[in-house]
Parts: structure tokens; sequence; C-alpha cells
């Protein structure tokens, strides 16, 4: 019998904030049951760990580790994204990216390396020496150039330290973005939350590109019913320009993209 399962089914449970009886209801099981399988008194079928990590929706490689620690064999992979089977994927996010010119987007992972970007972004990182595979996250904390050319920097900080950490959190607490929620948060002054009024819409993210000052907002998308842990980890994010002078500039430099937004 596993001696691992049930603390570690214990401690996702504690990062979920669930109690016993909590985890039962959403699992369809008694919270005797589950008190049985933290202590080891009782082990669960293969069945029984997809049903509780459905649960606790536990990120795909956490569920690995789960069946692993109760004695079955690991049942999600990681794919590249040259492996024929993800031909099709592969062509999506170049379909996605490609028709969002002229405005910039990126494929990211769950740690913000860059896994493709587009013509736009390409451009619009190249002053700065971004290129593919290199961690976005890093640019933003390390990368001088692009730092002082987010001119809302303080503003932007604020709002990327609560993604981070909801992200981290989210994922039962990810080391890496927890670190850079904390880096960024000790890398300078950080605008407070306005008391009076109400707050903007959206808080777009300002640059200044060759001598052109851009306003950016985002909209992320994730891959839906996969078992692909590489997939279930990705995100495409989309910018968007945030005024008239900023949707100008982007056509004015991409607009001969063959297709891109209407």
């Amino acid at each position: 019998m596993s001696t691992t399962f049930g603390p570690l089914l214990k401690d996702w449970r504690a990062r979920r904030r669930m109690s016993q009886l909590e985890l039962g209801l959403t699992a369809n099981v008694s919270a005797r049951h589950v008190s049985f399988l933290e202590t080891g008194r009782a082990r669960p079928s293969h069945d029984m760990v997809l049903q509780l990590s459905q649960a606790l929706e536990a990120p795909l490689r956490v569920r690995n580790d789960l069946l692993q620690a109760a004695g079955f064999r690991a049942s999600y992979t990681r794919r590249a994204l040259t492996d024929a089977e993800m031909a099709p994927i592969g062509q999506a996010i170049d379909w996605t990216l490609g028709r969002h010119d002229p405005y910039p987007g990126y494929a990211l992972d769950r740690h913000w390396r860059i896994v493709k970007m587009n013509r736009a972004a390409t451009a619009m990182m190249a002053p700065f020496e971004v290129k593919e595979g290199e961690s976005l996250l890093e640019a933003i904390l390390f990368n001088t150039g692009l730092r002082s050319a987010i001119l809302n920097l303080n503003e932007v900080a604020r709002h990327l330290i609560t993604r981070l950490r909801a992200e981290a959190a989210h994922d039962g607490g990810d080391i890496v973005l927890e670190r850079a929620a904390d880096a960024l948060a000790e890398s300078g002054p950080i605008a407070p939350v306005a008391e009076d009024g109400a707050a903007p819409a959206l808080i777009p993210v300002r640059y200044r590109v060759g001598g052109c000052d851009l306003a950016l907002f985002s909209t992320i998308s994730v891959f839906g019913a996969t078992d692909d842990i590489g997939l279930a980890d990705m995100k495409i994010e989309l910018l968007y320009p945030a005024d008239e002078k900023t949707r100008s500039a982007l056509f004015g430099a991409f607009g001969d993209a063959e297709a891109g937004p209407g």
C-alpha cells in the first residue's frame, strides 16, 4: 500500500483550502473515506485518484504525481509542438498569432517563456533583444531597456504581482512565479490602489518603442479539454491598442500583414 498518496492528497487539499467534507462532497465520496485515504487506512482505485484530482483542480503533472504515489502509472505526457500529432495545435497557434498582426501576440508557457511570437511582437521586442525561447518574466524583471520602455511600470507591476500570485496559487504554489512576484515587488515603487474615484476599466501597458508611444491591453486564452501537460499550461496572450494613436501606429508599421484584425 502506498505511504505517500495520503500525505500528498492532504497537502493538496490544504492548498485548495478544502475540508475533508468539502472535498468529499465535490468528489462525491464521504468525508470518512477521504480521511481513510489520507491516513493510509484505505487505498484509492485509479478512478478514485482521478476523481479526487478533478475535485482539487490539480494540474495534470500533479495528477501524475498522485497516480504514481498511489501505485499507478502516470497518465499524462508532455509532447513537443513538433510532434506529428501536435500539428493541428501548432497550426492553430500560428493561425491565431498570424491573424492578430498587426497587433502583438505571444504563446507563453506557465513560467512565461515565449514559445512563439507573431511579427508585431517580434518587432516590438527586437530593440530589447527579447526572442522566442526566452522568459518574458525575466525580461520584465531584469532587462533594463524593456523596463525603461514601460512608461507606467509602477502601475503595471501592481497588476503583474496580483496576476503572478493568482497563477501561482492556482498551480498549488509555483516557486518560480512566487519568486518573480516577490522580485517585482522589490524592484521599484508600486503604484497604490486609488482610494477615491472609480478605478479605470483597463490599465494598459504604455511602451515607448522607437520614439513611438504605444498603449496596449491584453486578453488571455487557454486550451480546453486537453490531457497534454504542456498544452494545459500554455496560454496565448493577445495585445490590443488602447487608443486610436496606438492602433494607427501598429497598422502603419504592420498593416501589410496578409490578414489582421478588421
